[in-house]
């Protein structure tokens, strides 16, 4: 039998139950939108934010409206469906890009922890190690490993064999419970995705963790009071990001047996498909004074222009 089509049973609950749910991934997902949005304008137009720091976070705001438009407007689609369907190539398709931007995610926050190690601990070669080529660069390379997991991940998963079982105990197409309604053995994908998982998790928490190491003992070195509580602020809205993200994604794919609770993986799942990047530009706007004075700016001009 070829499978052409899976069911999402999503969260099994009551009508009204399902109405609700709607209305909070609704606001959820209009949040975000609007979030990342302004985000990637307000860069985009005040030139003080030209600087490679803005520039990666710009691509994170981008990454963070790219997956979880992949995952919200077909999750609410099945909130008001009866038949909660999607095509066998479109779940494929739903998960392709959906690792593709998480993955891609990972290796910036990495690559923001290196930019911030850059400017605090070697400020005069920071315009040479963070040159325009070499920022573009080092999103494209994000962009290059972030695939590379995403197509070894999709080849893998989508080379299962399901035989007619299609009801997929989750709200979109992941890993986990794909694997679970497969009719063979899953050992070895079970091993990759932790592999996979662990090796981006170590490698770029590694670069982050080694990064914050020398950034905690350079800013210890200023004598200013207020040098210190300025830097430890231009970084503090990162940790809290790499925190964020890196502890709900080692939860769901990273530790051993975490497949084996659907419960538990939706609960995560919407956290880091939904709250993470509705939270990012919240995190950066409110903590970062740079872009609190941008918006001012950017109104101030607006009213003028009124």
């Amino acid at each position: 039998m070829v499978l052409t089509e899976f069911i999402l049973l999503g969260f099994r609950s009551s009508p009204e139950v399902q109405i609700l749910l709607f209305l909070l991934f609704l606001l959820l997902y209009v949040v975000i939108v609007l979030g990342n949005t302004s985000m990637l304008v307000v860069i985009k137009i005040d030139s003080r934010l030209h600087t490679p720091m803005y520039f990666f976070l710009r691509n994170l705001s981008y990454l963070d409206l790219c997956y979880s438009t992949v995952i919200a407007p077909k999750t609410l689609a099945i909130f008001l469906s009866k038949e909660k369907r999607i095509s066998y190539n479109g779940c494929a398709t739903q998960f392709f890009f959906f690792a593709l931007f998480v993955g891609t995610e990972g290796f910036l926050l990495a690559v923001m922890a290196y930019d911030r190690f850059s400017a605090i601990c070697s400020p005069f070669l920071y315009n040479v190690r963070m040159s325009q080529q070499a920022c573009v660069r080092f999103v494209i390379g994000s962009y290059i490993c972030g695939c590379i997991n995403s197509m070894i991940q999709t080849g893998f998963t989508f080379s299962l064999h399901f035989c007619g079982e299609n009801r997929l105990d989750h709200f979109f197409c992941d890993v986990p419970a794909l694997i679970k309604i497969s009719c063979v053995d899953t050992f070895v994908n079970e091993i990759v995705l932790f592999i996979l998982s662990a090796l981006i998790i170590l490698t770029t928490t590694t670069v982050i963790l080694v990064s914050y190491a020398y950034i905690l003992s350079t800013v210890l070195k200023i004598p200013s009071t207020h040098g210190r509580s300025k830097t430890f602020s231009t970084c503090g809205s990162h940790m809290v990001v790499v925190s964020l993200f890196y502890g709900t994604v080692f939860f769901m794919y990273a530790q051993p047996g975490a497949i084996s609770s659907p419960e538990k993986s939706k609960i995560i799942a919407v956290f880091y498909t939904l709250f993470i990047p509705m939270l990012n530009p919240l995190i950066y706007s409110l903590r970062n004074r740079e872009v609190k004075n941008a918006l001012k700016r950017i109104m101030m001009r607006k009213v003028s222009f009124n």
